[in-house]
Order: C-alpha cells, then sequence, then structure tokens
C-alpha cells in the first residue's frame, strides 16, 4: 500500500458581491472621467495631471516635502491606489480584484475584505515610502491587488499545513509572482511599483494570519 497526504480542498469563493462591485465600480470612475476628458469628449483637460499631483503617493511628502493641500500626506496612502496611469493598467488590477474579492468574502466576509484591501494599500504605500525612490510617483491598486493574494496565499498554506500535504505548489506559485514581477519591471523599465507589491503582500499576509482561527491538523489519509 503507498501512503499519501490528504490534499486542501479547492479553495471557495463568493463572487460578484457588492462590496467588491462597488469597489471595482469606484475605482473605475476617475479613470473614465480621465479618459474621456483626454479624448476631448468632455471639457476639462489636465484631470489626471491634477489627480497625480493630488492623488498619488510621493515619498517626498514624507521626507519633509510641503503638501498641495492639509493632511495629504495622510491621504496618499489610500488615494493614490484610486488613480491608474492608464485605462490598461486599471483594467489588469480591477480584473484582479474581482478574482481574489470572491476568495477573500468567502473567508472574511464583505467587511473583511474592504479592511484587508484598504489596509495592503496602506501596506503597498508603506513599502513603496521605505524602499521606492523618492522624486517618482506611485499610483494604482497593485498594493491592495497584492494583500488580496498575500490573504488568499496564507489561507492556502494554512490548509495545507492543516492536512500536511505538499506544500511545493505553494512555493512554486509565490516564486511565479516573483518572477513575475522580475520580468514585468524589466519590461517597463523599471517603472513598475514592486515595493508596493511586497509591501501589500506583507500586509495582506498578516491581516489573514491575524484573524483566521487555528486550523486542526487533520489526519493522514492512506492509499
Amino acid at each position: 500500500m503507498r501512503n499519501r497526504l490528504a490534499s486542501p480542498g479547492p479553495m471557495g469563493t463568493r463572487p460578484n458581491t457588492p462590496a467588491v462591485i462597488w469597489l471595482v465600480g469606484l475605482t473605475c470612475l476617475p479613470e473614465i472621467i480621465f479618459t474621456l476628458a483626454g479624448s476631448g469628449l468632455i471639457g476639462a483637460t489636465g484631470l489626471r495631471n491634477w489627480a497625480v499631483a493630488h492623488m498619488a503617493f510621493w515619498s517626498g511628502l514624507l521626507r519633509g516635502w510641503e503638501g498641495l493641500y492639509p493632511f495629504q500626506r495622510e491621504v496618499m496612502f489610500l488615494s493614490y491606489a484610486m488613480v491608474h496611469g492608464n485605462l490598461l493598467h486599471l483594467i489588469g488590477n480591477m480584473v484582479a480584484v474581482l478574482a481574489l474579492g470572491g476568495i477573500v468574502v468567502a473567508r472574511a466576509g464583505q467587511r473583511g475584505f474592504l479592511i484587508v484591501y484598504a489596509l495592503s494599500a496602506i501596506g503597498g504605500g508603506l513599502g513603496f515610502a521605505v524602499l521606492g525612490p523618492v522624486e517618482i510617483p506611485m499610483v494604482g491598486a497593485s498594493g491592495a491587488v497584492f494583500g488580496l493574494l498575500g490573504a488568499w496565499k496564507y489561507w492556502e498554506w494554512r490548509d495545507r499545513r492543516a492536512v500536511g500535504a505538499d506544500m511545493r505548489p505553494l512555493w512554486m506559485s509565490l516564486a511565479g509572482l516573483a518572477l513575475i514581477n522580475v520580468v514585468l519591471w524589466l519590461a517597463l523599465a523599471g517603472l513598475l511599483a514592486w515595493e508596493a507589491h511586497l509591501g501589500g503582500f506583507v500586509v495582506g499576509w498578516a491581516w489573514a494570519a491575524f484573524v483566521t482561527p487555528p486550523a486542526r491538523r487533520g489526519p493522514a489519509e492512506f492509499r
């Protein structure tokens, strides 16, 4: 007889819940306005530049720069996730939110999803502030997206550990994420905020570890 450890079941998901849909919709709204303005369909011009100046994450504000309005250095830890570089940047992030949001909602509820999204955006800002350049602004929801990934991967790690399953698929997926970041960083000539990805992922993992009850170890399956 061959001895084999049980594998964890598939990760549950609750897609298209109101919290996820509303957050995606609100995040899409600025880019829709910027795109319409850039195409001349509405009269306002320069909106994207204004948004970057007022809503992007500027590490220099944490190093003595003067803000354009009161509390900008605090507001930017969340506002930067509402602004994207272009429509393609937005679509990529929002597709990921729609895919990962259902997994987080299934485990932590809609409130939990909103909490980890916000905390991961803050974590992404912290990662960029510590490791990123000072003079270049950072925009996009990828820090929050990687926080959702971090929570998902923590739950996968916990589930595999509980049943004694092989951890290699988990480590391979994490290595794949790191490789994708390296490839994109090279393809974008260094204009990838991997620092925000790292900060968001760490916060998402830590949040999931904090709020998830310890799993009981299941018995090994013998076949």
